[in-house]
């Protein structure tokens, strides 16, 4: 693993504020507490990056279908591929690189520490809300276990309805899914049925989703907030895009707020200047030993 100077993190100003009733979704960074401007992130037109991306979202766009999506569901949801400890899952995120992200190149290993500081420093009495940084995309070990990273990076979407306009790249990559021809899932509500809820919809399969069935499969006592970060926090076309809201029901409003609260971190603390993991360690072990300790199934 390779250990660092002190994050940039450390240095990011931060809005202090205490959410009696869930954080106030109009509340976002200013872009000067940033050492990019934030219209810099999030780029899916230009950068060094762009073909990368742009590939692996043509080859998840294309195969990312309602039968796919089942299929990895009966593959992974059982959690039956393996038993190790969370950390240890945190801590082969050194051997990726994702694909799908225009904003870095460097182990996601790095970015879960760093998200999981910035909640820290803004959030410093939810520890649930610290963990949730440092394991949300811990998921992404699928890729190395054989999966292709466009089945497991990248922003997710609903498969069996109509795919939205605000998907990345929606009007260049989806042309060869067959979903999108087929008139029972490419309507407004497609398969579903109005404010169904999300728990109700099939996510594009992703780290997202397999995550959260590991959680829930394992009775990690994470509460409904941190479930749902870590379930949606891919899923840009509703949380930042409005997209998708008649298919939500009024849990899936009350709990939006916390989806974005969450993107904040995720987003807006990725920086070059990488954390020192080896002295932030014990106290995220301290985390995870009180919320998902021992031997986890995957």
């Amino acid at each position: 693993m390779r250990v660092l100077g002190l994050s940039a993190i450390m240095k990011t100003c931060f809005i202090s504020n205490v959410y009696p009733q869930g954080p106030d979704p109009s509340l976002v960074y200013r872009p000067e507490c940033h050492e990019k401007d934030q219209s810099e992130f999030r780029n899916f037109e230009t950068g060094d990056l762009f073909d990368r991306v742009f590939h692996t979202y043509k080859l998840m766009h294309t195969h990312q279908t309602l039968d796919f999506v089942k299929q990895k569901h009966q593959e992974w949801a059982s959690c039956t591929h393996f038993s190790r400890t969370m950390m240890r899952s945190v801590d082969s995120l050194d051997e990726l690189v994702d694909e799908s992200d225009p904003d870095v190149d460097f182990p996601n290993s790095f970015h879960a520490f760093q998200t999981a500081e910035g909640i820290r420093k803004e959030h410093p009495d939810k520890d649930w809300f610290q963990l949730i940084g440092l394991i949300h995309d811990v998921g992404k070990i699928m890729a190395l276990y054989g999966e292709p990273q466009w089945a497991v990076v990248g922003d997710t979407f609903p498969v069996g309805c109509r795919f939205q306009n605000s998907i990345v790249f929606r009007n260049s990559t989806f042309e060869g899914n067959p979903d999108g021809k087929n008139p029972k899932l490419n309507s407004e509500f497609g398969m579903y049925e109005p404010q169904c809820g999300l728990d109700n919809v099939l996510m594009s399969w992703g780290h997202d989703e397999y995550l959260y069935q590991v959680m829930k499969f394992n009775q990690c006592k994470i509460p409904e907030e941190g479930l749902y970060m870590i379930r949606f926090h891919s899923f840009y076309p509703w949380h930042s895009n409005g997209d998708y809201m008649h298919l939500c029901n009024e849990k899936d409003n009350q709990m939006l707020p916390w989806v974005k609260e969450f993107n904040k971190f995720d987003l807006y603390t990725k920086s070059e200047d990488l954390p020192d993991v080896e002295a932030l360690k014990p106290y995220y072990q301290g985390l995870i030993d009180k919320f998902c300790p021992g031997l986890l199934s995957w």
